[in-house]
């Protein structure tokens, strides 16, 4: 007797992944000292004030034992002043009692470049978008995971031995067993480029106005991106600066401290660091990546003295930034601004600083700048470029 059964979907009641006290709280906490750039007293003071009001541990896990946790495991270390008094005991309620100071370790930064490229990056994945240009197939050190047969020249190690083994059973049997050319199976390849990019960082004062911290998806892309560049392609090179009033590289380890500054933006100081930094490369792809929120409103005079005006775009620091993005277009660098903010003021001069440069401009605001910048990256690596 057939047995009626029923196909369909069964929806239960979310039940998290069971996670000790310690996962618990250092998921927040990693969140937290990425908003504070790195300040590990801060964001301890923040997870105390969110364990007050959602009761995140209890007496058999405190705070306390959670910062010894984070030492033990080699998160954060302990460090004290030698010039300061000897022996000295703590005030009554200073954790911390022989007056040391808490920092992050180079694992912690590296768990953040990590975590901030699996927020970022895993997004992608499970968008199914499949809105990426691909270039055409070839004897390309990049696998496709598509298979064709094998041609005269073809690389001996492209040759998948399985399918190829099952194309000869197929085709001669298995008490005749041979194996021959016609049996051959490649699996295919596809041309990508090596990349020099360069990521530019407005660190300006605008970058925390009006309510809205816009730094920290800035460094968090910025670590993503990092992160993304040297486990998956190490064959490429990213440098990252930041521009303010000036502009100077920063190393890929200090991402987690990176603060705004009192500064107007000088973009032209940023766009000629990056355009001297990629000159050194021997690469043919170059690319500036550039996320900003705001007008540029400063430039450095020959002698030395800044000339600076944040009142609408003043005329000649903006010709001097149109000339720089054509001095980029001639040594073939194209520029891809990444515009956080939504101004039609600012919108319009991004729109002919990119036709000056014959580059690229997104008006993404802060949702999704992520997303955007690691398609494009993608996208333009698979271009071959011909110098």
């Amino acid at each position: 007797m057939a047995m009626n059964t029923r196909k369909g979907f069964r929806f239960t009641n979310y039940e998290a992944p069971d996670q000790t006290p310690f996962e618990k709280l250092f998921e927040i906490f990693q969140e937290l000292v990425t908003h504070t750039s790195g300040d590990v007293e801060e964001a301890l003071d923040w997870l105390r004030e969110l364990d007050k009001e959602y009761e995140l541990t209890d007496d058999d896990y405190t705070i306390d034992d959670f910062i010894e946790d984070l030492k033990a495991k080699g998160y954060i270390r302990e460090e004290f002043d030698m010039d300061g008094p000897q022996g000295v005991e703590g005030e009554e309620g200073d954790e911390n009692g022989g007056g040391g100071s808490l920092s992050i370790t180079s694992k912690l930064e590296r768990m953040l470049r990590q975590r901030a490229l699996d927020q970022i990056f895993g997004k992608i994945k499970r968008s199914g978008s499949g809105n990426h240009k691909t270039g055409k197939s070839g004897k390309g050190d990049e696998h496709t995971g598509e298979f064709r047969e094998y041609r005269f020249g073809d690389s001996l190690e492209h040759i998948s031995m399985t399918e190829s083994l099952k194309n000869a059973q197929v085709n001669h049997g298995l008490d005749n067993f041979s194996l021959s050319e016609e049996d051959l199976v490649v699996e295919d390849t596809q041309y990508k480029a090596q990349m020099s990019t360069v990521l530019m960082i407005d660190i300006s004062h605008s970058m925390i106005l009006y309510g809205e911290d816009r730094i920290t998806p800035a460094k968090k892309v910025a670590m993503a991106l990092a992160e993304l560049i040297t486990t998956r392609y190490p064959k490429d090179t990213l440098d990252i600066l930041v521009f303010g009033n000036d502009a100077w590289p920063i190393p890929i380890k200090d991402l987690p401290y990176l603060k705004v500054g009192p500064y107007h933006t000088n973009t032209v100081a940023g766009l000629q660091l990056a355009m001297d930094m990629l000159r050194r490369k021997r690469n043919t792809n170059k690319q500036i990546f550039m996320i900003t929120d705001g007008k540029p409103s400063c430039l450095r005079l020959p002698n030395g003295d800044y000339y600076k005006n944040s009142v609408g775009l003043d005329e000649y620091i903006v010709e001097k930034c149109y000339a720089m993005a054509q001095q980029a277009r001639k040594l073939h660098i194209p520029i891809t601004t990444f515009m956080i903010a939504e101004d039609p003021y600012l919108m319009q001069f991004v729109r002919e600083f990119t036709k000056a440069n014959k580059g690229k401009a997104f008006y993404t605001g802060l949702k999704g700048l992520g997303e955007m910048i690691f398609e494009d990256y993608e996208q333009n690596r698979k271009r071959r470029i011909k110098g």
